[in-house]
């Protein structure tokens, strides 16, 4: 067991090292594209840490986090659209300005997703299998479609923000500090995801994903359980949502389409349903597979696709679990 433990630790520390001395040799290079490629992939990871948090550890199979993504990029471009003009987001109740400050916006963005999650896991979750994926679908598509028809910040053609929201200390238009933000963000939820996991939470969690009826025989509310990890999951993807506004300083509805959250679940599914890094290896391949393959066909997802049903039929662990498989044997 300590030497299963012992591998994981040393792969997923080992896919955060090539992350980061892919951006570092490439900005060293002097190749801004390829760093700004690492910080997309970097916030991708985020985002299928946090759905792999509800959907690896709770088994709960959720088409609406995209919802959350969207969310937390509306927040970060809603208030730094304010903050140029100078214009209050609202008056009622209380007044609300707007901020180009990261470390303020962060929490509002999470806050914003983690509330949203919060109304759709309490009524999600009383359905199960089938009927808990549609609606989480349906929750996100909604959300989708107000912000189509919402003029007030873009409608169906997004809302740009031009200025990239700023860092104390750091300039954040400088592709290799803007990825060093999100690697550290994407580290710390790593870290705080397998802490929880590995807590009695965590273990109940996983508990009402085998066997929730078990659960109950015990005294434990599987649905209380769900609802909080569902929760912690929209915050982490609400927090990769606002990078991804950042990154490109721009927010659209289709950040909050069912293709964005078929994409987080793809990246899940690729690294590994279960593993901590499992998501982080995932978008990496995916952003590797839409830069190769894009630039030979503009049918490269079908290649995707292929990839995709090979390891859902042969590798059911992803790519984790395909070195840890062969680690294993040897």
């Amino acid at each position: 067991m300590r030497e299963t433990l012992n591998r994981d630790t040393a792969i997923n520390l080992a896919i955060l090292a090539l992350l980061v001395a892919t951006a570092i040799g490439a900005h060293l290079a002097g190749n801004g594209f390829t760093v700004t490629l690492a910080t997309k992939a970097a916030i991708f990871g985020l985002a299928g840490v946090g759905l792999n948090l509800a959907l690896g550890y709770g088994g709960l199979i959720s088409f609406g986090h995209a919802a959350f993504f969207g969310i937390g990029g509306y927040v970060t471009g809603i208030l730094a659209s304010h903050a140029s003009t100078g214009m209050p987001v609202t008056s009622l109740p209380f007044t609300i300005m707007g901020s180009n400050e990261m470390l303020g916006i962060w929490p509002m963005a999470m806050l914003a997703a983690g509330l949203a999650a919060l109304v759709i896991g309490a009524l999600s979750l009383r359905t199960s299998g089938v009927y808990f994926i549609m609606v989480t679908l349906a929750f996100a598509q909604m959300l989708y479609y107000f912000a189509m028809s919402w003029p007030r910040y873009g409608g169906e053609d997004g809302l740009s923000f031009y200025v990239r929201n700023t860092f104390p200390g750091l300039n954040t238009f400088a592709p290799i500090q803007y990825f060093a933000i999100c690697a550290t963000l994407l580290a710390v939820a790593l870290v705080f995801t397998a802490v929880i996991t590995q807590s009695r939470f965590g273990l109940a969690l996983q508990a009402a994903r085998q066997n929730s009826q078990r659960t109950v025989a015990v005294g434990i509310r599987p649905y209380a359980i769900r609802l909080t990890a569902f929760v912690l999951s929209g915050m982490i993807v609400g927090l990769a949502g606002s990078l991804y506004a950042d990154l490109n300083r721009f927010v659209s509805p289709a950040m909050m389409s069912w293709h964005m959250s078929g994409e987080i679940m793809v990246f899940v599914i690729l690294g590994g349903v279960g593993r901590l890094c499992g998501p982080v290896a995932g978008a990496a391949l995916f952003i590797l597979l839409e830069h190769v393959l894009g630039g030979i066909s503009e049918y490269w997802q079908a290649l995707l696709g292929l990839l995709l049903l090979a390891i859902v039929l042969f590798a059911p662990g992803g790519l984790i679990g395909i070195v840890t498989r062969r680690g294993r044997h040897a």
